[in-house]
């Protein structure tokens, strides 16, 4: 049994057991556990390096197609990282001059669009088709590698994004302490985790896509995510607790995730034009569905996302 990550306890209680309810990349099943000191939820015992590599998809990030399904897809999600935009800008308006490093960029749509608004901007990612993505079809400059031995010296960026990146991580301290030295001073960090203080977590339990076991090894709360940014020197700046792209989508997936478009592109799903087409109407009027809930779960700080801005002390 580990240690608690925040308290260093051992003592723990199972709350279930789940397995991979979205891609379905295994039928194991893991242990999702809460911390008997402070409550901090994980898996346990954590997949080791190599088989936890074994659960990513291959394509794991978004990378629209050549077709006009795609461009629609496109104009789709730029459309709903506009709140992303917006709450890194304003840290942005607030940091000293430098650029903007996002850390798990995937395909750089979120790079492309700060990019057009005259930001300067780097992506980090573990996949080389993910960084060759980014700078062909974002226009974005892109790193292959790991913020474990990052390829920049201290104090290179004004910001640092870590969006649905923490929760993935054996040691999430590491990266937050690393972020920490590669932020000039006053510099921000921006990152965002599935919340397990939200109501849909209470209500949904390991039918909440937010676990997604077994690739999530934390399933923090705000409060979690506070502690770790005390303890590696950040002051929390402010809170965001809803996230168009992400709150309505996960409840959508929660409910019905053999809709979820990602994962059915993941798992080559067999059907023909018409049932893809009659699956991403139902799963869209899902997400709408979806909308008024979370944005109450949301007003009350308990949104199913939680972002934070945080100032380099």
């Amino acid at each position: 049994m580990s240690a608690c990550l925040i308290c260093g306890s051992d003592r723990t209680a199972t709350l279930f057991r789940a397995s991979d309810r979205l891609y379905h990349t295994t039928a194991k099943e893991f242990d999702v556990v809460r911390c008997g000191a402070c409550g901090l939820v994980r898996l346990e015992p954590q997949p080791g390096a190599e088989e936890l590599r074994l659960y990513y998809p291959r394509s794991y990030w978004f990378a629209p197609n050549e077709n006009a399904a795609g461009r629609l897809e496109e104009a789709y999600r730029r459309l709903v990282l506009r709140d992303h935009v917006r709450f890194v800008e304003r840290a942005l308006h607030s940091a000293p001059p430098g650029p903007l490093l996002d850390v798990g960029c995937g395909g750089g749509l979120f790079l492309g669009l700060l990019g057009e608004r005259g930001w300067r901007v780097v992506g980090l990612d573990f996949s080389h088709e993910a960084a060759r993505l980014a700078w062909r079809q974002q226009k974005a400059p892109a790193v292959c590698g790991s913020l474990e031995n990052p390829p920049w010296r201290a104090g290179s960026f004004a910001c640092i994004t870590m969006f649905h990146v923490l929760e993935h991580l054996r040691d999430p301290l590491q990266f937050l302490t690393t972020a920490h030295g590669l932020l000039a001073a006053d510099g921000r960090l921006v990152v965002q985790v599935p919340n397990a203080a939200s109501w849909q977590a209470c209500l949904l339990g390991r039918s909440w896509n937010g676990v997604d076991v077994p690739r999530h090894l934390f399933d923090f709360r705000d409060l979690d995510l506070e502690k770790l940014l005390a303890a590696c020197r950040f002051e929390v700046v402010r809170h965001k607790y809803f996230s168009l792209r992400d709150n309505p989508a996960g409840l959508a997936s929660s409910l019905a995730p053999a809709l979820d478009p990602m994962a059915r592109r993941v798992r080559r799903t067999p059907e023909s034009g018409v049932a893809r087409l009659l699956k991403d109407l139902a799963y869209f009027g899902l997400v709408l569905a979806a909308l008024p809930f979370t944005l109450a779960e949301a007003a009350c700080h308990s949104g199913s996302t939680v972002m934070i801005e945080a100032r380099k002390r």
